[in-house]
């Protein structure tokens, strides 16, 4: 090889690894943002006036919008091009990022996330699509094991992160900072994106299914906004008629996949899938599961700061525990334990989670209003522990039995319920939790109607957590390796790593 050669090789690699750098920036700036808001809950709360249907939205807007653009992002960036669509989602969420930090009332917010969201869904599809396109399949392994460190410090660090900016009030900005420091990130991010990231193409991708987007939409949305509104309204006719209605759309929407399947082979949603039972049980295992997280974090972080007065930084702290487990946990399940016990893993998270839960409900009427950050620790670490045990391993459970042809959109399909689930469980804590609290509380009434509530959400999350423990049961007892399929086979199996508030 010429000096030129070399020099051109060396270049040309020194270039990957700064892309790599770029995508993994993005999808840590995702995650921290999904993290960090939820402490700052509160403090938007009181310093914004925002309502607590407006409290659901601003995390519930977010999840819906991801989880509606998610396979319709993969698909625009395969057609279009990966690069440029990853351009337009982390200069969308940039600007979305802004009009966050500077929204001069709770629906401008509200609204803001929902784009912030819609532009995530453009930006995090094409990160492991970059990554595949631009490392060959023998330094894959490491590549992902990195861009899997990364994603857990974006977990465990937005809380704490999100905790700091809230209390440190920089410029008297309030919460508006957990916002804007996305501002810096994602310019440089777009500046440097576009001078080392590769453009990347699928050779044959699948042809949008804009209809199925927008019934899968519609039909959550007739769900969710009569159950964020529903309290607060007395629960009209109107809002029943509305959830009645969203199962027709769903009706709907299967007839239409089914047709635009037949008809061109590339339905929003493969309802062929379906036919395989592990990965029909899967789906149902992980909306749950995503119900359930949707429920716990935000009631947890309401419970803290507002139930029990906490500071958002003695919040963010009292949850680290909580997030150390996990990664733990997740790391050991994956490489010694699911190997070796299989699906009996995943059962045991279940349960172990919903022992962690039971101690909290316990710690909660036990301790009341007096209750200490270290107090905390037990439960959070079992629970920790449990979601570490289900979080990791799972996506491959759901997968193994899935026909290769159909990994891609059936990954797709995994991450878009979970985040329909999530976006499910925080419009559900309008009845699990804010219906168990009165609407005229006095000061002294507070603290106990929180801590209340917070022992009555946990029962519900708990009844999940034992659901999903009974639907493992349809998992296969040992997840098979997916080896066959070529270079671009493991691009389907790699998830984001379940956010940790």
């Amino acid at each position: 090889m010429t000096s030129t050669e070399t020099s051109a090789a060396a270049q040309a690699d020194r270039r990957r690894w700064f892309a790599l750098a770029i995508v993994m920036t993005a999808a840590f700036m995702d995650l921290v943002d999904v993290t960090i808001v939820n402490i700052a809950i509160p403090s938007i709360q009181e310093e914004a006036g925002a309502s607590f249907s407006q409290i659901q939205w601003i995390t519930a807007g977010y999840a819906l919008a991801f989880a509606a653009g998610l396979i319709t992002g993969g698909r625009l960036g395969d057609i279009h091009g990966r690069k440029r669509l990853f351009l337009v989602g982390i200069g969308g969420f940039t600007l979305a990022s802004a009009l966050c930090g500077f929204a001069a009332n709770p629906e401008m917010l509200v609204a803001a996330r929902i784009l912030q969201g819609g532009m995530a869904a453009m930006m995090v599809p094409q990160v492991l699509s970059i990554v595949h396109a631009t490392f060959p399949a023998h330094e894959r392994g490491k590549v992902f094991g990195l861009f899997g460190a990364i994603v857990g410090l974006g977990a465990v660090s937005g809380p704490l992160l999100g905790a700091l900016l809230t209390e440190w009030d920089l410029f008297g900005l309030a919460w508006r900072p957990i916002f804007l420091i996305n501002l810096p990130v994602g310019i440089a991010g777009l500046i440097l994106g576009s001078r080392f990231i590769t453009e990347s193409k699928a050779p044959r991708a699948l042809k949008l299914d804009l209809v199925g987007v927008a019934l899968v939409t519609l039909g959550l949305l007739m769900l969710l906004y009569p159950l964020t509104r529903g309290r607060e309204l007395g629960w009209p006719l109107w809002g029943y008629v509305s959830m009645a209605g969203a199962l027709v759309v769903f009706g709907a929407l299967v007839v239409y996949e089914r047709r635009k399947g037949a008809r061109d082979g590339s339905p929003l949603v493969e309802l062929s899938l379906f036919r395989v039972k592990s990965f029909a049980a899967g789906i149902a295992v992980q909306t749950v599961f995503g119900v359930a997280l949707g429920v716990f974090f935000l009631v947890w972080t309401l419970y803290m700061q507002v139930g029990l007065g906490w500071t958002p930084l003695r919040a963010g702290l009292t949850g680290v525990p909580f997030s150390i487990a996990v990664s733990t946990a997740a790391g050991l399940s994956v490489q010694k334990l699911v190997p070796r016990f299989g699906r009996g893993v995943l059962q045991a998270g279940a349960l172990v989670m919903a022992a962690g839960v039971l101690i909290y409900i316990w710690e909660a009427h036990r301790y009341g209003l007096s209750i200490a950050s270290w107090q905390m620790a037990l439960p959070l670490v079992v629970m920790g522990v449990g979601m570490g045990l289900i979080v990791a391993p799972l996506t491959d459970a759901v997968l193994s039995e899935v026909p290769r042809e159909h990994s891609g959109s059936a990954s797709g399909l995994i991450n878009t319920v979970q985040q329909m689930g999530n976006a499910l469980g925080l419009g559900l804590v309008s009845v699990v939790f804010f219906g168990e609290i009165g609407d005229r509380l006095t000061a002294q009434q507070v603290g106990p109607a929180f801590v209340h509530a917070f022992q009555h959400a946990l029962g519900w999350v708990a009844a999940l957590m034992a659901g999903i423990f009974l639907l493992m049961f349809a998992l296969p007892r040992r997840p098979a390796q997916h080896v066959e399929g070529g270079a671009d086979a493991p691009a389907a199996q790699v998830k984001e790593p379940e956010p940790v508030p």
